[in-house]
């Protein structure tokens, strides 16, 4: 099922991709020249929603159609975001000093990034390289990297003009982000998690729980707070798991 931040995105680049059409200077404004960035800053961003034709945006749009909603799903879409965007930015400045005179166009970066991030929660699961070739989601990422290395290199094996390097930064801003939240690895076949069984809470946990003072919390601690204490209010103490009660301990003794 597709989630609430995979099908906005989705559906603003199709918009966008229609605005390009017969209407050039949708592209000039939007698109990232490395010559131009300190005059048009914003464009390390818009790059990410052109797309040069029509099997551009279908290929991107696919894989961040089948990768994204489970990435969201597991991260959250305040950290989905960030992932996307970041992965894109990193993408665009890895572009820009490595061959600085080529201009930039497309969703492949971010995508880049949702696909490494799958790769880094699922690293065994099965996957169709090109829809066609079934390979792990890490052997993905290992074939995907080295026809990026070789492309940047010169030796390319696509057909058009790709930009490998922002290909290369998306991984890396995906690297980077997955990184700094620090989620772990989870079950590499898809299947949901079975959490080892947790204690019974102690008396007066859950009143305690729930005057956690949720606006002193950083942005990330805040939405799994609040997600943990959904859980709580909807299924009962029993339901959250050892890490579950111990996340909210340590915020409620604050």
């Amino acid at each position: 099922m597709i989630t609430r931040w995979v099908g906005l995105l989705i559906v603003a680049n199709i918009a966008v991709f229609m605005l390009q059409q017969g209407n050039p200077d949708i592209e000039h404004m939007l698109a990232f020249v490395p010559y131009y960035f300190l005059q048009q800053p914003w464009t390390a961003i818009t790059y990410m929603f052109l797309h040069a034709n029509f099997g551009h945006i279908l290929f991107n749009m696919l894989g961040l159609f089948f990768f994204g909603p489970r990435v969201e799903e597991r991260l959250g879409g305040t950290r989905f975001l960030a992932l996307y965007f970041v992965s894109g930015i990193v993408g665009a400045a890895t572009s820009m000093v490595l061959s600085p005179h080529a201009s930039i166009i497309g969703a492949s970066a971010g995508l880049f990034g949702v696909e490494f991030a799958f790769a880094r929660l699922w690293p065994r699961a099965q996957v169709l390289l090109w829809g066609v070739v079934p390979v792990s989601a890490r052997g993905m990422i290992v074939v995907m990297t080295v026809m990026a290395l070789f492309g940047g290199i010169g030796i390319s094996f696509s057909l058009g003009n790709v930009a490998h390097f922002a290909h290369l930064g998306g991984f890396a801003g995906g690297w980077l982000v997955m990184r700094l939240i620090g989620v772990r690895t989870v079950d590499d076949r898809l299947r949901p998690v079975q959490p080892r069984r947790a204690p019974t809470p102690p008396a007066g946990a859950t009143e305690r729980w729930k005057q956690i003072r949720l606006e002193q919390l950083h942005p990330v601690n805040r939405e799994e707070a609040e997600r943990v204490l959904a859980k709580l209010e909807t299924r009962g103490p029993h339901s959250l798991t050892a890490e579950e009660q111990a996340f909210l301990d340590r915020f409620s003794a604050m």
